[in-house]
């Protein structure tokens, strides 16, 4: 009972909170990161470490949105305000990491960029993880819910599952020595997906 009248008091002090200050917030170590890359601050090859950083910045925040809804229904924690500003900022970072792919690496040669697409597997997810985003970011917003209406409007936005997992698997493909931090994201992910099926399988009353 104490922890239930915890989490309310701190859901009523989010309800005072304004979710607008994230979108100024949330880019801010992107564009640190692109200053250090400018004055040469980011090692030896500042522009793999630029395009890494916002790839993986972007999935930080797409796993920070799949996990908003488990909080609130496995401890009544409920930060659903927030979400929307966090996949937008979640998809800018990854519009910025293809932007730093294709302008800079690839030098804008549509050849180039079609041939690596095609040929290596990772970037093919990559992608693939990128054009599911898109019709979610388009959509986030009050006028395509209206439009579409809440029930066809949430059906689209589950494929923000798809995109995690084919974000983390891009990571985990892209790294050659198999560290520890693309699996513990790809390991989230799944977890993720799995409590979404197993929710939709059993559904459990919302707190």
């Amino acid at each position: 009972m104490a922890a239930s009248a915890f989490v309310q008091t701190i859901n009523t002090g989010l309800r005072r909170v304004p979710a607008w200050p994230l979108y100024a917030l949330l880019p801010i170590p992107g564009l640190l990161t692109f200053w250090a890359a400018l004055n040469n601050q980011l090692g030896p090859d500042p522009l793999r470490a630029l395009e890494a950083d916002l790839g993986i910045r972007g999935l930080q925040l797409l796993i920070l949105t799949l996990l908003v809804t488990p909080i609130r229904r496995l401890t009544g924690l409920n930060l659903l305000k927030f979400r929307r500003a966090i996949g937008v900022v979640c998809f800018l970072y990854i519009l910025g990491h293809l932007v730093v792919w294709v302008v800079l690496d690839q030098q804008l040669d549509p050849g180039a960029i079609v041939e690596e697409i095609i040929r290596r597997p990772y970037i093919t997810i990559g992608m693939l993880g990128f054009l599911v985003l898109l019709p979610l970011a388009v959509t986030s917003n009050n006028l395509s819910i209206r439009k579409l209406g809440p029930i066809r409007w949430r059906k689209l936005h589950r494929l923000v599952y798809v995109a995690g997992v084919a974000g983390a698997l891009h990571y985990v493909l892209i790294v050659k020595a198999w560290p520890i931090e693309p699996l513990v994201y790809a390991g989230l992910v799944l977890v993720l997906l799995f409590i979404r099926a197993w929710w939709s399988l059993r559904p459990s009353p919302r707190p």
